[in-house]
């Protein structure tokens, strides 16, 4: 259970507070001023710290210099009835976690607390791999002793204890993260914060502030300054999950951090230098990206110092079986204990089967599996399994045939035209028409059309910009 410390001054707040937490099952401990929360941030090693800037005595920000020279990882959200730009920059750059103006919204809050205790569990759980010795206390295992899998465990070790930027490459679901957090628990910055950010979870409208912080008045809504999660990770590590999402405006920002360790914040001027080490994530095809433009070149050679590509399960199904026995020790007693083994028939099905959400897709089928469970064993009918990989190639193909029979005569015509005209850029002609058809489905919601065309955001943005596509004429012209 998850530990939370309050302190605030006012008793309404801390008796609120500690109802609130307990609710979401929470263990909770409060004090009412600085002294006490030092003597209780010590006796108890909470997960989370909630604190108030201003109290008798030691103020918020005095207890929180005092908290991260204890322990440099410790979370801690601090509160305040009076926020000034000052105050919040003085917090965030102590190491506050967050800084929230009361009186907050309870959702807020909640969010607030939950993400905080995520980061935190992350930092705490050491994340081992098979073949290592064992930490002592709570942790993660990288699972798996195929061949493809121990030279993974080879790299891990190799570039853990270095300074450099580390690229992980593979399909989602595939424990990217996971390795993001053994690289970083092995390293010299494994009592400095790590930083997670997903890439493609945040708009790419708020992407930027989020990262790189703003100014205030930077944009509607930026009604205070904001310490961005490259400060947060001072001295730390940040993991960028999803890079290939971002804006070309973003990556400009990501390789001058990579290169001079500085930036300003949106909106601003300041010249912020920070020391962090980035590890960062992606399930595109940077190289494709690159040719069309739509990720950078001098940022992708930057990133790939070390790069790390974790392959699909259904390239290691000798690792199913001791896959599905670690799932089933690490989810069984909570689950189902009744449950102890799995028998010939299901895991020959789990070998079977080509589990296009890899990893993941394994760890919810055994929780699945633990809860239809009825005897003491796993059965094969406990796993609904459907192989979506044989209808999409059958998808696939049929798709492919009727293209196939809608382009013969177009390309009889072009015959014709080439010998009359000369040289055509079929392709690009294709492409352009695809695109602006895409666009006028989807009412010119780029998101969407980019779905429907199998490619991401930024490269239809690209494409638009090459073939001179506004969004405004696609949908009128639909209309």
């Amino acid at each position: 259970m998850a530990r939370v410390l309050i302190v605030d001054d006012d008793p309404s707040m801390r008796y609120s507070l500690t109802r609130l937490l307990q609710a979401d099952g929470l263990e909770v401990c409060a004090g009412k001023n600085g002294e006490e929360a030092l003597h209780l941030f010590a006796e108890n090693k909470p997960d989370l710290v909630i604190m108030d800037i201003r109290m008798p005595g030691l103020s918020g920000l005095e207890v929180l210099k005092m908290i991260k020279e204890q322990d440099p990882k410790s979370l801690v959200i601090l509160m305040t009835a009076f926020g000034t730009t000052d105050t919040a920059i003085e917090a965030m750059k102590f190491g506050a976690f967050d800084y929230i103006l009361k009186p907050f919204a309870v959702p807020q809050m909640k969010r607030l607390v939950m993400r905080a205790l995520e980061i935190a569990q992350m930092m705490k759980k050491v994340v081992s791999w098979t073949g290592q010795p064992q930490q002592t206390g709570e942790g993660e295992a990288i699972v798996g002793s195929s061949l493809a899998m121990q030279e993974i465990y080879k790299i891990i070790g190799q570039v853990a204890p270095s300074e450099v930027t580390v690229l992980l490459r593979g399909e989602s679901g595939t424990g990217k993260e996971l390795i993001a957090r053994a690289i970083y628990h092995h390293s010299s910055r494994s009592d400095k914060p790590f930083l997670p950010v997903n890439c493609a979870a945040i708009p790419e409208t708020l992407l930027e502030s989020e990262l790189f912080g703003h100014e205030k008045g930077a944009f509607t809504g930026a009604l205070t300054r904001r310490i961005g999660k490259f400060e947060q990770a001072q001295g730390g590590t940040i993991f960028l999950d999803e890079i290939g999402d971002m804006t070309p405006a973003t990556q400009a920002k990501i390789l001058r951090v990579l290169q001079d360790g500085q930036f300003e914040r949106l909106g601003g001027s300041e010249r912020i230098t920070v020391n962090v080490r980035l590890i960062a994530a992606t399930n595109k095809d940077l190289e494709k990206a690159m040719r069309e433009g739509s990720f950078r070149q001098d940022l992708y050679y930057r990133l790939q110092v070390v790069t790390i590509s974790l392959p699909p399960l259904r390239e290691r199904k000798e690792d199913i079986p001791e896959l599905v026995s670690y799932f089933l020790k690490k989810f069984g007693p909570q689950i189902n204990p009744k449950v102890t083994e799995i028998s010939a028939e299901a895991l020959e099905k789990l070998m079977r089967y080509s589990w296009p959400g890899n990893v993941r897709e394994l760890e919810n089928a055994i929780k699945r599996g633990l809860i239809l469970a009825r005897g003491s064993a796993l059965l094969s009918e406990d796993f609904p399994l459907e192989d979506t990989q044989t209808v999409d190639l059958q998808r696939q193909m049929d798709l492919e045939e009727k293209l196939e029979l809608l382009i013969e005569p177009v390309f009889k015509e072009l015959k014709e035209l080439a010998r009359s005209s000369g040289q055509i850029d079929f392709i690009s002609t294709v492409e352009k028409m695809l695109i602006k058809k895409a666009l006028q489905e989807t009412k010119g919601n780029q998101v969407q059309a980019a779905t429907l065309l199998g490619i991401n955001r930024n490269t239809l943005r690209s494409k638009m910009e090459r073939y001179k596509i506004r969004k405004d004429v696609t949908i009128a012209e639909d209309e």
